[in-house]
């Protein structure tokens, strides 16, 4: 399995972690599992003066550091105004080379790139979508966390009501959709317009501990090109699943107000007329709501075209909730420390190992906290208006240690 996780921040960006440097990513990424890293952010500067002084090109569009792919994307915020109302967006794109970058930047003088790792354009999307095309044919285009409330192509507060409202005759340029961590494949399904494009789950990582949380598993490692052509073409023998979060865990999966603690299933909010209970103030409408507004379809509908998922959870968090602590506990770190070790990296722990394996190297109650997750035997309180939804897993704990 080659795994992808395209979607990331340097610590140029705010709320970022001070580690996210690239060797720091490239080793996260190993333990993780993961094969292939988006560079993120390379629109900045300074960050891409730092990745063009670690990263070597092995060609193709694929550079290599400390044993893990890169490809050089990066991520822009669209603040503008659209069909009389204001406009946020954000698209991740992908390119195939540094000259490339600096073909694009030259173009970009009279934004302070400097200002954000992730800078705010205050253009058309699709405008500037078309003048990215132009000056780099082959550059991916990737609508960001298409759901999420504030800055997305379909946000409830923001966006639109359809890809071709917001990007034109360009929706036949966009490479494939990043479904956020707030939904899931078969949320999207419920969606026709979407079946003709490849759905993506990546981190959007602000920390490393954060890398691979979702991701996008292909059957072998793909050059830069070969990656591109097998999302435009959703072809199943390459791109192979995704790795989703239990969407309900997301930060916008229900409705609701943080500060009010209410937290509501789309069906609630209709009924109290989008109003909160406790403060009578607009609630901040989810995805999970946004999703049953644009769709035609069922729930349990899936297209015939339909990439499959495996829907998981962190592996610092499953240990955290058998031991009844946080995942950054010190507990937790040396337990996920002696897993990783013993079986190679966390996507195998959490997608491969078997029950006994991961026992061998922690103990009963962390190899059925796996498996657990891996079936889906979990609870959860849904995430709303940003907050994190918090996740259970339903096993029957044994506090024995391990047992071989």
């Amino acid at each position: 399995m080659y795994i992808a996780d395209l979607h990331i921040h340097s610590s140029y960006s705010r709320a970022t972690a001070k580690g996210m440097t690239p060797h720091m990513l490239a080793e996260t990424a190993k333990q993780k599992g993961i094969s292939l890293l988006g560079s993120g952010d390379i629109f900045h500067p300074d960050w891409r003066e730092e990745l063009g002084r670690c990263l070597e090109e092995r060609g193709r569009g694929i550079y290599h550091l400390d044993g893990v792919d890169f490809i050089l994307t990066g991520e822009l915020s669209f603040i503008y105004q659209k069909k009389g109302a204001i406009r946020k967006i954000h698209i991740l794109y992908a390119l195939p080379s540094f000259r490339d970058v600096e073909k694009l930047v030259r173009g970009m003088g009279q934004y302070n790139l400097r200002s954000d790792g992730r800078p705010i354009i205050g253009e058309d999307a699709a405008e500037f979508t078309k003048f990215i095309l132009d000056t780099v044919p082959d550059a991916m285009v990737i609508p960001a966390h298409i759901w999420t409330p504030w800055f997305s192509v379909f946000g409830s507060n923001s966006g639109f009501n359809s890809l071709a409202e917001a990007f034109g005759p360009l929706v036949d340029r966009i490479t494939a959709l990043e479904t956020g961590l707030s939904s899931d494949p078969p949320m999207n399904w419920r969606v026709s317009e979407l079946d003709r494009f490849s759905l993506v789950s990546n981190s959007d990582a602000h920390s490393p501990d954060r890398i691979g949380r979702e991701a996008n598993v292909f059957s072998e490692r793909l050059d830069y090109y070969q990656l591109k052509e097998a999302l435009e073409k959703k072809d199943p023998s390459k791109f192979l699943f995704t790795i989703e979060f239990y969407p309900e865990e997301g930060k916008y999966h229900y409705d609701g107000h943080r500060n009010c603690k209410v937290i509501f299933h789309p069906r609630q909010t209709k009924e109290h007329g989008g109003k909160c209970p406790v403060c009578g103030k607009p609630l901040t409408i989810g995805v999970l709501h946004r999703v049953e507004e644009l769709a035609d379809r069922p729930e349990g509908a899936r297209p015939p075209s339909a990439i499959g998922y495996r829907s998981l959870i962190p592996l610092r968090e499953i240990i955290g909730d058998v031991m009844g602590t946080g995942p950054s506990s010190r507990a937790v770190e040396r337990t996920y420390a002696k897993l990783v070790a013993a079986l190679g990296s966390e996507m195998n722990v959490l997608l491969n190992a078997s029950e006994e394996e991961i026992a061998r190297a922690s103990d009963l109650d962390v190899a059925r906290g796996v498996l657990a997750a891996r079936r889906g035997d979990v609870d959860i309180i849904p995430g709303h208006d940003g907050e994190y939804g918090k996740i259970s897993l339903r096993i029957k704990r044994e506090g024995l240690g391990s047992l071989f």
